[in-house]
């Protein structure tokens, strides 16, 4: 059987899509941080238990990582999705510790057909991602272009 490809239509104001869970761990951190973020909150658990963070802690940008691809896993994956122009706000609201496991919702604030581009439509998207205390841990709105049902490049 087919799966079913999720086009630009199927994204209808106030639909909720669950994501995580997600497990961040030790090594995990760790290396993200050697190739990317390499303060001593991200990489040295004395250093980190001595900051602002309390703990070793992930990167916000390891964080965006991990919900990037809880989004995949729920909704960009099997869809027409042909990117996004970019982050309108992004917050992140309290560290995420070694054992964090997040999770959340995106919710679909606002869905318009582009006038510039004949067969696809933007979605602007509420991410609030929890740990597991169910502490807001990061907040963000952004959009993703789909296209839309039957246009050929969106295709999967």
């Amino acid at each position: 059987m087919a799966q079913h490809v999720r086009a630009y239509e199927d994204f209808a104001v106030g639909t909720v899509f669950p994501l995580g869970p997600y497990a961040m761990n030790r090594d995990d951190i760790i290396a993200f941080a050697q190739e990317f973020d390499a303060q001593p909150m991200h990489l040295n658990e004395e250093a980190a238990s001595k900051s602002l963070l309390g703990g070793l802690a992930a990167s916000g940008w390891h964080t965006n990582a991990a919900i990037m691809r809880m989004m995949f896993d729920s909704y960009i994956d099997a869809s027409t999705s042909q990117g996004s122009p970019g982050i309108d706000k992004l917050e992140w609201k309290k560290p995420v510790l070694v054992g964090s496991v997040l999770s959340g919702r995106s919710t679909v604030m606002e869905a318009r057909p582009l006038k510039s581009r004949p067969g696809m439509g933007i979605v602007r998207f509420l991410n609030e991602v929890e740990n597991q205390s169910g502490e807001l841990v990061c907040r963000s709105e952004f959009s993703v272009i789909f296209a839309m049902r039957g246009d050929e490049k969106g295709a999967a």
